[in-house]
């Protein structure tokens, strides 16, 4: 399947700001059943943007805008193919508890949002989080498990609240879902890593917000090696999912973290459109001179980008 992203961001402040330094996590990976064809950031107002990799493989930009301003726009563009995973087995034998890999230990340790809690250890006794018939079926279960109790909540935690506001609630949004899950299966010895991205919806066949990233979880099993898993929708992870970043867990992996000079309040607003196509997408044309210069409208410089996006379609 090919898939074309626009994944846009804006931060807009209350009083001009003097300088921002960023850094962004939106180039979906290549590895296994997935290739990025192309990906395109543009920034407002006009910033140089270096790039690297991180120890886990993840793409990171960032960018430096020493100049005032009061709005920033990021709008990452991409065109990503994905094939279809292969098809899992239906189980596996018991003693694979005992062929579990060892040496992932950052995937087998609590990290920032996946510590235990007495909230979380009455949730494992409550859905029986055990080592018990094999891995493969006990992910099984517990990604419907967790489904069926967590009401999926839109704006009902944020992206630093800790998994207790979601356990007492029963209710979150998939970074909820997601590190929950981790901290359930880490101390069974399961490596397990969080990964965010995008979901393709079929027709509202999903309950994540369309206009929103995603994230699930991905463990390393053995003879099958990592396998993924997405507790909000009740899903075995498929080609309709756009892997981003791998990390322990939220932390590791935002789609943008910064820092700014200035006293102001900022106001976030973010968009993501995840669009099916037939054939392989063909290459954006170049951007028109100039529309992204510091000194130009970003209304303006958006629009010519909007404009670009519908004759192509």
């Amino acid at each position: 399947m090919y898939y074309t992203i626009r994944h846009i961001t804006r931060f807009h402040y209350s009083a001009p700001i003097s300088q921002s330094v960023m850094e962004v996590r939106m180039q979906p990976r290549t590895e296994g059943p997935q290739r990025c064809l192309n990906f395109t950031l543009a920034i407002t107002p006009h910033a140089r943007t270096l790039n690297y990799r991180d120890y886990l493989g993840n793409v990171v930009y960032h960018f430096d805008i020493p100049g005032e301003h009061r709005l920033l726009s990021i709008i990452a563009q991409s065109q990503v193919e994905v094939r279809n995973v292969p098809a899992l087995p239906d189980s596996l034998p018991p003693e694979a508890w005992n062929q579990l890999s060892r040496t992932e230990y950052d995937s087998l340790v609590p990290s920032h949002f996946t510590h235990p809690s007495p909230l979380l250890d009455q949730l494992a006794g409550e859905l029986d989080v055990r080592r018990r018939d094999d891995p493969l079926t006990l992910l099984r279960q517990l990604t419907t498990q967790i489904y069926d109790t967590f009401e999926y909540a839109p704006d009902s935690t944020k992206v630093d609240s800790p998994i207790d506001d979601a356990l007492s609630a029963r209710r979150g949004v998939c970074q909820d879902f997601t590190h929950i899950m981790l901290a359930l299966i880490r101390p069974l010895g399961i490596p397990a890593r969080y990964v965010s991205g995008y979901l393709f919806s079929r027709n509202g066949s999903i309950r994540s917000s369309p206009g929103a990233s995603h994230a699930w979880i991905e463990a390393l099993l053995p003879e099958v090696g990592w396998v993924g898993f997405d507790p909000t929708n009740n899903l075995v992870v498929s080609d309709r999912h756009i892997r981003v970043a791998i990390g322990r867990d939220y932390a590791d992996v935002p789609p943008t973290r910064g820092v700014f000079k200035g006293k102001v309040e900022t106001e976030l607003s973010v968009s993501v459109r995840v669009a099916l196509v037939d054939d392989p997408p063909a290459d954006d044309p170049p951007l028109p001179d100039g529309w992204a210069f510091q000194n130009a409208n970003a209304e303006t410089q958006e629009s010519i980008f909007e404009q670009q996006q519908q004759q192509q379609q």
